[in-house]
């Protein structure tokens, strides 16, 4: 923060565009992983650790810090691509995502990668933890934001239901929920799995202040991320429509790839593909 918008607009997308190529990379090293629903928050994660949120790569447990809850914990490859972009360990330990041993395990674990916030990979359990940060920061006069990043399958957990409630009956304004809205999940569209729609409809009816975007337009990430913090006597759930798989030619829009990883020429076509290029 304190750069403006428009200056930053390009390097945002470069940094979303970086922590792809790290999504695909070592998803292939690993050989399992989830990229599609990786792939799709990677703007929305991008413009948080580098444009929006108060964090200290040197000192990741500051009580003053912004805390991040990556509900959906299958995607953790976004976010430590990004945790390592941001300086919280080197970039090098990326390569051993899901190894025996590594601080990079399949979903989150706040005990042992540092800036994770939450131990998260059940999904429905983020947005009850996010609501507890969030009231023990304001029970601490403190003036930090909790953000969430929820899946939009995820939205068929009950629990997500029952955090919003209380969220909304307790007024925390210092809470943002962004949803993942790619439309698929492990076994097909959200649709037809067990649709959670209307789902800005649904959040208004729980008492929340709705935004809604296209979540790969990073000016529209940013000024909804803003407006979020800045809105006042409620919490802010920001629906951000997004393809799975997004950047990937093969990948977009393929339930398919939720949790299957590239193989090598899989994995050179992605890179193009990224980077524009024709293989």
């Amino acid at each position: 923060m304190g750069h403006s918008l428009a200056a930053d607009t390009e390097a945002l997308k470069e940094k979303a565009l970086l922590l792809r190529q790290h999504i695909v990379e070592m998803t292939c090293a690993a050989g399992s992983g989830h990229p599609g629903g990786s792939l799709s928050a990677s703007d929305i994660v991008a413009a948080l650790y580098f444009n929006q949120m108060e964090v200290r790569p040197d000192d990741p447990s500051w009580n003053d810090r912004d805390r991040f809850v990556l509900c959906k914990g299958h995607a953790a490859p976004v976010l430590y691509a990004a945790l390592a972009e941001r300086g919280f360990f080197p970039v090098a330990e990326l390569e051993s995502l899901r190894r025996f041993g590594s601080i990079l395990q399949g979903h989150p674990d706040m005990k042992v990668t540092p800036g994770v916030d939450a131990s998260t990979g059940s999904l429905g359990q983020g947005l009850s933890i996010a609501v507890g940060m969030a009231l023990g920061c304001r029970l601490d006069g403190r003036s930090n934001t909790v953000y969430a990043l929820l899946g939009d399958g995820e939205l068929q957990e009950g629990q997500v239901w029952e955090a919003a409630m209380a969220a909304a009956h307790y007024d925390l304004d210092n809470l943002v929920a962004i949803i993942d809205n790619n439309g698929l999940q492990i076994d097909g569209p959200v649709a037809d799995v067990m649709s959670p729609l209307p789902i800005a409809e649904k959040w208004r009816a729980f008492g929340w202040h709705v935004q809604e975007i296209d979540g790969h337009d990073i000016e529209a990430i940013t000024a909804a991320l803003e407006k979020g913090r800045a809105h006042k006597g409620q919490p802010v759930a920001i629906v951000a429509k997004t393809v799975k798989g997004k950047g990937v030619s093969f990948m977009e829009g393929e339930a398919g790839w939720h949790g299957k990883a590239p193989d090598e020429a899989q994995l050179d076509q992605a890179l193009c593909d990224l980077r524009g290029e024709v293989q």
